[in-house]
């Protein structure tokens, strides 16, 4: 071998001990306190791009590195994971990942596979309409063996979206037939309650109380709905259990509307396009039956009930699909919404010491979760007309009596045309 061939091997086994030698005087600099250690100072989190199948959440860990130089020996990897009520909605992995001195960010992005929204969407009203947000983030150093956690992240989000189908305000049902004068019928009340929910659908349990003011008994064949939001429709159909009401006096009739839930995806990309608003609208008519004044059975829409909705799920604003706003972990849910949230500090100043005698797996952070979600295609709304000529699909009529839950949370509402009740969170 000629001379050029040793000095060269002899440079490489000089760059090796000087790595070496430079990484054991980092790792020992730490263990002794002459470096000071990083850590992780808090988490950020913004919605990002948002398609047919998946949304992107845009994390950044705020870092500090007390000492003078970067930390690039050995490398970083960060950790991050999403969760609403338990449900893991996006995590990944970063790994190479380089600090400088002093305050520094580290941008990752992972894609949740909307699939995911029915999950926590179950998860939410089978929790009394609540959910648990959490974000948990750590920076790990193969060199130093350790892991530095970040504060946790927590958001309590209540929300009463049931409200919608609650009025108290009367309302008259004209049928316009001449056998029989306007309003046939008054509609003093109606009330709206959370019935099974499960993976495949959401019932809704409605109480009418109806008023007849006319001397003629009117019954009631059947109810219809269509419920819809952001023009997504969410479910219709109708029952066709008849409910008589005697002259000058008031019933309750009960129904159950069933919601399908393989369209909350599809809802949850507009949801977010819109700027995390919602407009939910639920038409509904009564079948009346007027053969008792000489008449025939007519189909009479009721007044749309409607319902802004607005979110604001990681904080700090309504996150617009560009991600251009974050969470500061300050729990607060921000413009005219109500929840609660705080930010708690690990036991030490974010540390937590493990040993790590493996090399760092490099991962990409695409944190994909779940299948493609399949993509419904909303079905027509029925247009009213005065005589009845559709075919109904037929539901149950459960008798249970409905129970309102507490408004607030972080779903803002505004709702119109329905009740003079306002709830938290109005613009």
């Amino acid at each position: 071998m000629g001379s050029n061939g040793i000095r060269s091997i002899g440079g490489i086994k000089l760059a090796v001990a000087v790595v070496v030698g430079l990484a054991v005087v980092i790792g020992g600099g730490f263990a002794a306190g002459v470096l000071g250690t990083p850590s992780v100072t808090g988490v950020d989190n913004a919605f990002g791009n948002v398609t047919e199948e998946t949304t992107e959440i845009h994390t950044d860990i705020h870092v500090r590195n007390p000492n003078p130089i970067g930390v690039t020996a050995g490398g970083l990897t960060v950790d991050y994971e999403v969760r609403m009520n338990g449900i893991a909605m996006a995590n990944g992995t970063k790994s190479g990942v380089s600090i400088d001195r002093g305050n520094d960010t580290i941008p990752t992005t992972t894609a949740m596979n909307n699939s995911r929204i029915p999950d926590w969407w179950v998860s939410h009203l089978q929790n009394g309409e609540r959910t648990t947000l959490t974000v948990h983030a750590d920076v790990h150093s193969s060199l130093l063996g350790r892991s530095f956690d970040a504060p946790s992240v927590e958001r309590g989000i209540d929300t009463s979206l049931i409200e919608a189908f609650n009025s108290t305000e009367d309302k008259e049902v004209n049928a316009s037939s001449p056998v029989v004068p306007d309003p046939v019928l008054v509609i003093r009340e109606t009330r709206g309650e959370w019935g099974t929910v499960s993976e495949s659908e959401t019932e809704i349990r409605m109480s009418f109380d109806v008023y007849n003011p006319r001397s003629v008994p009117i019954a009631v064949s059947g109810i219809g709905y269509d419920v819809a939001m952001n023009d997504v429709e969410m479910g219709s159909g109708a029952t066709n259990s008849s409910v008589v009401i005697p002259p000058r006096s008031e019933e309750t009739i009960n129904a159950t509307f069933r919601l399908e839930n393989e369209h909350l995806d599809e809802w949850w990309v507009s949801h977010l396009q819109n700027d995390q608003v919602t407009t939910l609208a639920a038409d509904f008519y009564f079948r009346i039956d007027l053969s008792e004044g000489g008449g025939d059975t007519v189909r009479v829409p009721l007044d749309t009930m409607t319902r802004t909705i607005e979110t604001d799920i990681f904080g700090g604003g309504a996150d617009d699909p560009s991600g251009n706003e974050t969470d500061d972990g300050s729990g607060s849910d921000g413009d005219g919404t109500d929840a609660s949230g705080t930010a708690t500090p690990a036991d030490a100043p974010g540390e937590t010491e493990t040993r790590d005698d493996s090399t760092t797996e490099t991962e990409t952070d695409d944190g994909l979760l779940g299948s493609d979600p399949e993509t419904d295609t909303p079905s027509d709304t029925p247009t009213p007309t005065d005589t009845e000529s559709t075919t109904e699909t037929t539901t149950d009529t459960p008798t249970e009596t409905a129970t309102e839950t507490d408004d607030g949370g972080l779903l803002g509402v505004r709702r119109s045309g329905t009740r003079e009740r306002t709830p938290i969170g109005v613009r």
